[in-house]
This record gives structure tokens, C-alpha cells and sequence, in this order.
């Protein structure tokens, strides 16, 4: 069903969108969410608590005499293999995300994603004082945990998202991305400079845990599973996605068909694009502001925070222009995908060059935040993208094209890192202009190989193809019936 014919079904809840508490599976929504506003302040608070942890610090003796000295002597090389480390694990488990939820159900494994690395984040600060060999295991581990997340909620998204509310549920979940990002930098650079760099990873780890145990509560796998949920919900649903109680929920992934789709590499090649930018900003951005636009530690926290905040309010219009111009039938789903991907990644990669070539503080800003709210729009393509080509494969397409994005984040801090020894205006340029070559590229493959429809190898394709012989079968049988009766 598409999202024109799913809008015009009703849930049968007499109450407005906006008490979500009403429907269970906004309650799944804001649950996401938070989960992924957890992840991401676990993610990006090294970032800035970095900064914090190598910078020079004034110690000054009985005697009156002062020293300056680091908490820890490291290099920018050495920094961004930490940065990067994360993503080493997170790459690990990207593709196997998608056969775990199937193994142990979608919402148990996100849980276990985001509550481990949140015990995690508690241990990062006794890693560092041992060496930053241990913090690199460390983020290692979160990654591991972490990269499950994605693929999980693809899969849970294929049981809970009717096609008329698709983008809109996806993306305010995927909100807490962009929010965590803000409240990671905002607070990470607060916390730093107002008590100490430890507490930034006490905090968040505290707040993931109670975040875990709020999950297990109150989200299923699916809506049959759900024992909360009202019949007429469950059916909407249910009817909306094409589905009914007796589907098994194991999976078996047409993997000759995905392997060679077009439609799939162009999730691949806009996932990577995508993220290139993204975390290069995302694990850069601090750094970036202090030693090359020269602010302090806990300013570079705060205008770091800038371009996810702006992103955060795009992602909400994203969602519902892509929604809406759907079931008005203005655009078809492969048109909002292309044009809302394909359109980000040019206001981005003129953002990018702009940067570059002007490199004044105030323009910086203006056009990074510019270019990280234009996401929002390629996250109504891309991100959302896995769910058109083949529900039931959603969970494995996400993981194998975040594979490549998380690849896109685990190159990004190394090679700044190498390019920006000397922190020199031109060193920064550069990254810049690599960036906007790699949006250019994304732009042109997913323009061709963007798809919004259905697959003929999708499991749902497959499924309908099959009913459809046993009916024909059916009737040729009654035909038969009916002339030897005759």
C-alpha cells in the first residue's frame, strides 16, 4: 500500500497527533528518539572533552611557583586515531546488526546497543589515566555495541511505520541524532571547564543506563507483540504495511538481488558522501574552532552545537515535506528521494567550497551550519530510502550502507588528522574542498540510481508474485472443475 491509500485509513483513536502518548507507536517513536539522542551524546562528547584533556593547565605550588602541564600529551595523530577508533567497531557489526535483530528481536538489541556503550562511557575515564591504548579498546567496544542501532531500528521501522507516516516517524527519531549532538557539545564544553573532563562521561553514562531500563519497559518488536496497543491501531498498521498477525517475522534476504541493484548502490555511495561531511564536521568541528578560528574550549563547545541545532528543526520540515508531497501525489517516491538528497548535497557542497575559499570566522559558521541542517534533507532521501526498496530487508540494506558510511567516519579524523599537523588556514582549506568533491560525487550517482519503488527482488515483491500464481493456479483448477462437470 502506498502512502496515498494508507492515509486514507483511520487508527480508530479519537485524540490528537500530538498526545503521542495515545498511540503506541508514537510512544515508539519518542522511545527511538531518546535512545539515539543517548547514542550520539556518547559519541560526540570525546569530541570536545578532548580538547579539554590535552589542552595546557595552569598548576601552581605551595612555593608560587606555576607550571603549565597536560592531562595527557597527545598528538593530533594520536587524537585522531581515538577519534576514529568508535568507528572501528562500528563498522564491525553493521551488516551482522541486521541478522541480530532477527535473531533476538530488533527492539532487545537496540536496547543492548545503547545500554553496553552506556556502562562503556562510565569506564572511559579510568581507560584514559591507563593510556590511550585502553581508551581506543574502549571506543572499540562502544562502536561494536553502537552498530547495531541502525540496522535494529530499520527492522523495527518495518513493523511499526505505515507508509503515509513513514518519513515523519523515521526522521524524529533519527532527531535525537542531531539533538544528542547539540547537548553532547553544549554540555560537554560546560562540564569540562566548569568542574572536570571526567564528569562529562559520568553523566551521560548515568542517563543512558536509566534510559535502557525505560526501553525495555515500554517498546516491542512489532505491534503483535504489543499488548497495550488498541485492535484498531494494530490494524491500521498492520493493514497499511500489507501485513497480518500470521506473517513470520524471520527473514530470509534475497541477497543475489541486493548485491546487484543499482538502487542499492546508490544508498551505498549517498550513505558514504553523506557521512564523509557529516563526521568530518562531527569529530573535527571542536578542534577546527580552537586551533584554526582560535576560540576556547568551552565556546567551541557551544558553536559546535550551532549546526546540529539547525538541523534538528530542518529534519522536522524534511520529514513532513517528504511525507506530504507524497500523499498529495505531487511527487513520486523516487522523486522526493532523489530531489531531497540529491538537493542537500548541492547546498552542501557550495557550503563547503564558500568555507574554503572565504575562511573568516563569521562566514564559517554560517556555512557549516548551513550545510549540516541541509542534511536533514538527505536523510529524507537516503536514510529513508531501505524502507521504499524492501521493508523486510530494511535492517540488512541499512547495515550494509552505513557499513560504508562508517568507513566514511573512521577515514575522515585520520586523514585530518595528517593533513592539519600544522593547523595552518590552508591545511583546513583543504579538507574543505575534499569534502565538497565527495558531495559532488554523491550527487551524481544517486541522481541515476535513486529508486523509490518497491524492488522485484524484495521479499514483498516475491510474496505478492507467489499469491498471485496461487490464485491464478486456483482459478485455472475451479475452470477445469467447472468444463468437466460440463
Amino acid at each position: 500500500m502506498d502512502a496515498t491509500e494508507s492515509s486514507k485509513l483511520s487508527d480508530g483513536i479519537d485524540a490528537p497527533k500530538w498526545m503521542f502518548w495515545k498511540r503506541r507507536r508514537y510512544i515508539v517513536v519518542v522511545m527511538a528518539f531518546l535512545g539515539f539522542m543517548n547514542q550520539y551524546t556518547m559519541r560526540t562528547n570525546l569530541s570536545v572533552a578532548i580538547v579539554a584533556m590535552t589542552e595546557n593547565r595552569t598548576v601552581e605550588f605551595a612555593n608560587g611557583t606555576v607550571h603549565y602541564e597536560q592531562y595527557f600529551d597527545w598528538s593530533s595523530q594520536i587524537q585522531g586515531y581515538i577519534l576514529s577508533s568508535f568507528f572501528y567497531g562500528y563498522l564491525i557489526t553493521q551488516i551482522p546488526g541486521g541478522f541480530v535483530s532477527n535473531w533476538f528481536g530488533p527492539h532487545i538489541a537496540f536496547g543492548v546497543g545503547v545500554g553496553a556503550s552506556s556502562v562503556l562511557t562510565l569506564l572511559t575515564p579510568l581507560a584514559a589515566y591507563a593510556g590511550y591504548g585502553c581508551v581506543i579498546a574502549v571506543r572499540v567496544l562502544e562502536g561494536v555495541f553502537q552498530g547495531v542501532t541502525f540496522p535494529c531500528m530499520h527492522a523495527i521501522w518495518s513493523r511499526w511505520a505505515p507508509p503515509s507516516e513513514r518519513s515523519r516517524m523515521v526522521l524524529f527519531s533519527f532527531a535525537g541524532v542531531f539533538v544528542g549532538t547539540i547537548l553532547g557539545m553544549l554540555l560537554s564544553g560546560v562540564m569540562s571547564k566548569s568542574w572536570n573532563w571526567e564528569s562529562v562521561f559520568y553523566f551521560f553514562g548515568a542517563i543512558g543506563c536509566a534510559w535502557y531500563v525505560g526501553w525495555l519497559f515500554l517498546v516491542r518488536n512489532s505491534p503483535e507483540d504489543d499488548r497495550y496497543i488498541t485492535t484498531k491501531e494494530k490494524e491500521f498498521i498492520l493493514m497499511s504495511l500489507g501485513r497480518n498477525e500470521q506473517d513470520s517475522q524471520k527473514v530470509k534476504h534475497p541477497w543475489k538481488g541486493i548485491l546487484t541493484s543499482t538502487a542499492v548502490y546508490g544508498l551505498v555511495t549517498a550513505n558514504f558522501c553523506h557521512n564523509w561531511g557529516f563526521y568530518t564536521l562531527l569529530t573535527q568541528l571542536p578542534r577546527f574552532l580552537k586551533e584554526a578560528l582560535h576560540y576556547g574550549v568551552q565556546s567551541s563547545g557551544f558553536i559546535s552545537a550551532i549546526p546540529y541545532f539547525g538541523m534538528s528543526i530542518t529534519l522536522y520540515i524534511a520529514g513532513y515535506l517528504a511525507d506530504w508531497f507524497q500523499i498529495k501525489g505531487i511527487l513520486t517516491t523516487t522523486q522526493v528521494r532523489r530531489n531531497f538528497n540529491c538537493g542537500a548535497f548541492l547546498v552542501q557542497c557550495v557550503s563547503m567550497i564558500i568555507t574554503a575559499a572565504v575562511f573568516t570566522p563569521a562566514v564559517s559558521i554560517v556555512f557549516i551550519t548551513l550545510a549540516v541542517s541541509a542534511g536533514a534533507f538527505a536523510w529524507s532521501g537516503y536514510a529513508v530510502n531501505h524502507l521504499d526498496l524492501s521493508p523486510k530487508s530494511a535492517g540488512l540494506l541499512m547495515g550494509i550502507s552505513n557499513s560504508f558510511g562508517t568507513a566514511a567516519g573512521i577515514i575522515t579524523p585520520i586523514v585530518v588528522g595528517y593533513l592539519t599537523a600544522g593547523n595552518s588556514p590552508g591545511e583546513w582549506k583543504l579538507v574543505f574542498y575534499i569534502a565538497a568533491g565527495v558531495y559532488a560525487f554523491g550527487i551524481v550517482v544517486y541522481w541515476f540510481w535513486a529508486s523509490g519503488e518497491l524492488q522485484p527482488w524484495s521479499i514483498e515483491m516475491q510474496e505478492r508474485e507467489k499469491k498471485e500464481r496461487e490464485a491464478r493456479n486456483d482459478c485455472f483448477v475451479y475452470v477445469n472443475k467447472i468444463n468437466v462437470q460440463d
